[in-house]
């Protein structure tokens, strides 16, 4: 149930208003249980196989998306009702509203004993909370006269967008957003710049590569193997002495290049 009447119980929260209230609607929570029902428990998964059908797919991709645009409209003209001229309230009640479902999924998971945060919708939004953001801002626009279009008009354009954009990912199988392109420029616009210590940062960072490739490099002991096939017993125990001398006096001077190169690290960090 919270899941079904997310949108409405979180804009309830938000604007005051009994949480009880989407479930007084007996016939919405009966079909709600008997859908619940029937996809977890039929038979042979019947149910559910037959909504996988791709045909069947996009036909209720285009009601849900059709849903949308009403629970988007609904929850801006229901904060319009109550602060009028309150454009940020308006946005907010109807973003709520249309995608309540996935912002309150944390406490969902929690009543089902399972706590993720990392999936919070606020912080790493997915495609449906950003476009009924986008809808939101649009409509609410729209009802404060600073968007020059009629209701309808809004409407139909919005929707036919969502539902074609929508019809498009489930035929292709892409996930990728149609704003990252947007949301890729606008990042680098507004939230990203030069740094003047960048090119000390990157001039350490290849020093500490460099030494690590140093380092990591094959010893004398191979070479030395290559070499020594004509066999020269006294050369080759000469070589391998000498190995055994610098890898006993290696240690000290890796620490010691390492301390040096992990302090300027920290200093750079």
């Amino acid at each position: 149930m919270l899941f079904c009447f997310g949108g409405a119980v979180l804009s309830g929260i938000m604007l005051a208003e009994p949480t009880v209230a989407p479930l007084s609607n007996s016939t919405s929570v009966l079909l709600a249980s008997v859908i619940w029902y029937l996809v977890f428990y039929c038979p042979m998964d019947l149910l559910y196989s037959c909504a996988a059908l791709l045909p069947l797919r996009l036909v209720l991709s285009g009601m849900k998306e059709v849903t949308r645009t009403w629970k988007v409209l609904g929850g801006v003209t229901q904060a319009q009702s109550k602060y009028k001229d309150s454009l940020l309230v308006m946005i907010a009640i109807g973003w709520a509203r249309g995608a309540g479902g996935g912002l309150i999924s944390n406490f969902e998971q929690l009543v089902r004993g399972v706590w993720k945060p990392e999936s919070n919708e606020l912080l790493k939004m997915s495609y449906p909370t950003k476009i009924t953001l986008i809808g939101a801002v649009l409509f609410a626009l729209q009802q404060t006269h600073y968007l020059p279009l009629q209701k309808h008009h809004l409407m139909l354009v919005y929707t036919v967008f969502t539902v074609v954009n929508k019809s498009r990912m489930m035929l292709t199988g892409s996930s990728t957003s149609p704003f990252a392109p947007i949301e890729s420029a606008l990042y680098k616009t507004l939230f990203t710049g030069h740094s003047p210590y960048a090119a000390l940062t990157e001039e350490v960072k290849q020093a500490c590569i460099d030494n690590g490739t140093t380092t990591n490099k094959p010893t004398a002991p191979a070479a030395t193997k290559e070499s020594s096939g004509n066999g020269s017993t006294s050369g080759q125990q000469h070589v391998t002495d000498s190995a055994v001398r610098g890898r006993n006096s290696s240690p000290k001077a890796k620490e010691a290049s390492e301390n040096a190169v992990t302090t300027g690290c920290k200093k750079t960090d």
